[in-house]
């Protein structure tokens, strides 16, 4: 019996440490993932004309994909600094993060191209995905480079 009761108390403490980091994950990364369902959400909507009004001009789309995998790249970052102590991001981390939002593009085209098919998959969208992915990264570091040469002085 001693052994049930124990064996119980394991699994409650661990239960609670599970949504503990759940709780801690969704605080720190909550808004990367509500941007990436919007970001999901936006490149599978159907158009029809709204792509040929006048408000938008040709390229529009491609500068919306640079737009929204920056500001991807720039909230999950976000997320991972707060996330640490001492609050820091590597370059190992970056990478990781870099890579996994141009998965992230890719597989949008994929299924742009076999689930969405009223919209089309295009490599020059997954360019501009890369191009704005590189384009967060960049000022993320450079954000960071200078407030570490702030924090010195």
């Amino acid at each position: 019996m001693l052994q049930t009761l124990t064996h119980f108390y394991r699994l409650t403490i661990i239960k609670r440490l599970s949504a503990h980091k759940m709780k801690l994950f969704l605080k720190y990364h909550g808004p990367a993932i509500l941007w990436a369902l919007f970001v999901l959400v936006i490149c599978s909507v159907h158009l029809d004309s709204v792509d040929k009004s006048p408000l938008f001009f040709e390229g529009f789309d491609k500068l919306t994909h640079c737009g929204l995998f920056f500001t991807l790249i720039v909230l999950v970052c976000f997320g991972v600094i707060r996330q640490q102590k001492p609050r820091r991001l590597t370059y190992t981390g970056v990478f990781i993060i870099w890579i996994v939002s141009i998965i992230f593009g890719g597989l949008i085209e994929i299924l742009q191209i076999s689930i969405f098919t009223w919209r089309t998959g295009d490599w020059n969208d997954l360019f501009c995905d890369v191009l704005g992915a590189c384009m967060g990264v960049f000022s993320v570091m450079l954000t960071i480079e200078a407030i570490g040469k702030n924090e010195k002085k």
